[in-house]
């Protein structure tokens, strides 16, 4: 079954550009554009798309808390692409709960991997940001003197995975580490996000930070 994606970006060229090329992919289609973030949410909603490629900066709700409906009520996964690589925009989405963060720099080929990744449940983070951002989120994040609340429930697989998350490994190369299937890391993930009442994997990638655990 084809990859179900909603494009949501202000400018109409643009969107009109990322289309073209996610249409343009196998397995993947474009179910519908949005102008600004109350659009996305209501489309998205109503057409229960597995991808919202989301921009940050739109009029009337913006793609920071278009991606804070969208996840907080399981509607779908958001993969935010934005211009600007500023850490209020990094953190922001990565706060919502989006499962990727990418710049419109990023080359098409990157675009449609990230799309199929995050449809797959993995994450993606641009590059050039990724250890920088998970370690400066965890550094801005309130510490607390014990250990996070549900992190004693996960069973040693899953601290294990969460591990792999926190080093920021995709679930093909958690699965490869742990010897264990991708489909099972899928489950693991899962259960992890549930146990620790986490949104995405990306979240769950800063626990294991602030835990020490990597």
């Amino acid at each position: 079954m084809s990859i179900r994606v909603l494009v949501a970006d202000d400018h109409a060229a643009i969107r009109a550009g990322l289309c073209l090329i996610l249409d343009g992919a196998d397995g993947i289609e474009v179910v519908a554009e949005a102008g600004d973030g109350a659009a996305a949410v209501r489309k998205a909603r109503a057409l229960r798309p597995d991808v919202v490629l989301m921009d940050v900066r739109m009029p009337e709700v913006d793609g920071i808390e278009a991606t804070r409906r969208l996840v907080g009520d399981g509607v779908c996964a958001v993969l935010v692409l934005t211009t600007f690589d500023m850490d209020e925009y990094v953190y922001g989405a990565l706060r919502a709960g989006a499962a990727g963060f990418l710049l419109k720099s990023v080359d098409s080929a990157r675009l449609i991997e990230s799309v199929r990744l995050v449809a797959g449940g993995d994450g993606v983070i641009e590059p050039s940001v990724t250890r920088r951002l998970i370690r400066a989120f965890a550094e801005a994040a309130p510490r607390v003197p014990e250990p996070p609340p549900g992190l004693d429930l996960l069973t040693d697989r899953e601290r294990d995975v969460l591990v792999g998350l926190g080093e920021g490994l995709s679930n093909q190369q958690i699965g490869r580490k742990l010897g264990i299937g991708e489909a099972t890391v899928k489950t693991h993930v899962s259960r992890v996000l549930t146990k620790l009442d986490l949104r995405s994997r990306v979240q769950a990638a800063v626990l294991a930070q602030e835990a020490g655990l990597v």
